[in-house]
């Protein structure tokens, strides 16, 4: 886990007991418990300067200094029902995209003092997840109907993909250089794409058109609930995250199997990070722990024990490969 350019480096986890733990990746030690009362955490991101951390809870988004010791939020969105279940950041941190039980996904515009959500993405069933291409123009909205929504926000125009009836789209991931797009859904499958950038509108229009996507392949990933994906920073893996108590890493040059990391009393695994230089996993899993595993080796390297209930969540940052 590089740290040699003197990037922080930065693990919070969180889940059902109401806390946010910070830990030294290296050591596993536990450095700072922040508690986030009203409820369970249910996704967490780091803005990309490095200063806050959002945890996304029930009917609220808080926002926690990383590098201090005040244990409250400094901000709190809130006028959202139900739970929210995905948060992330456009990479000049401008603004922050939300999804949620309350069947959208919103923009937040963080540049203004008002703390509104300033565009609303309505479905008809509740969102599991929300990606941003790193184009920084499109997110992709998963639902629990099934359907993967193509939201450009330069033009407002959407596109919808179904890519197996009657599956619960749970999480989808994009590869930093947008070769690839995953989806997974409630019954273990992993559907991946190849993305083809759009094209430059004619002279005198701003922007392009729709990214389109080609099928590549279907995994069957897991015989139980999918949970994550994830493309690692280098792209070589693709690694998903299930109810059968495992994580697995697939290679994206041809999509077959590299490894399985599991461990006796895992449980579900909730969640899945990777560090910037893709040599090591995060996993936050059902079992209250987190693991820091060896990509080569397929071995856990360190635990992060302390939670007292299942972990959902975690927000990993080690620098800038």
């Amino acid at each position: 886990m590089g740290n040699n350019n003197g990037d922080q480096v930065i693990l919070a986890t969180g889940g059902y007991d109401h806390s946010i733990k910070f830990w030294q990746a290296h050591s596993g030690v536990c450095t700072r418990t922040v508690t986030h009362p009203e409820s369970q955490v249910n996704a967490l991101d780091i803005t990309p300067d490095s200063q806050l951390l959002a945890a996304a809870g029930y009917q609220h988004i808080r926002m926690y200094e990383i590098n201090s010791s005040n244990p409250n939020p400094i901000v709190n969105y809130e006028g959202i029902s139900r739970n929210v279940t995905a948060v992330g950041f456009h990479e000049d941190g401008h603004w922050m995209y939300t999804g949620g039980e309350d069947c959208s996904a919103r923009v937040w515009d963080l540049r203004t003092r008002n703390l509104q959500c300033s565009r609303i993405f309505q479905v008809t069933a509740p969102v599991n997840c929300v990606c941003l291409h790193p184009n920084q123009g499109e997110l992709l909205v998963g639902d629990q109907s099934g359907v993967i929504h193509i939201w450009d926000l330069r033009t407002d125009h959407n596109e919808q993909l179904i890519p197996e009836q009657d599956a619960s789209i749970q999480d989808i991931s994009i590869d930093s250089s947008a070769n690839f797009m995953a989806a997974i859904n409630n019954k273990g499958n992993c559907y991946v794409w190849s993305l083809i950038p759009g094209n430059k509108l004619p002279d005198g229009e701003e922007g392009s058109t729709q990214t389109q996507l080609r099928p590549k392949s279907r995994l069957l990933a897991h015989k139980r609930y999918g949970l994550k994906c994830k493309f690692s920073p280098d792209a070589k893996y693709l690694a998903t995250t299930s109810a059968d108590q495992t994580a697995k890493l697939w290679k994206t040059s041809d999509f077959s199997l590299h490894s399985t990391l599991q461990t006796e009393n895992q449980r579900w695994v909730w969640d899945i990070a990777f560090s910037a230089d893709s040599q090591y996993a995060i996993t936050a899993s059902s079992d209250n722990t987190a693991r820091l595993w060896s990509i080569e080796t397929s071995e856990i390297a360190k635990e992060y024990i302390g939670h007292s209930k299942a972990l959902t969540s975690l927000a990993f940052q080690d620098g800038t490969p």
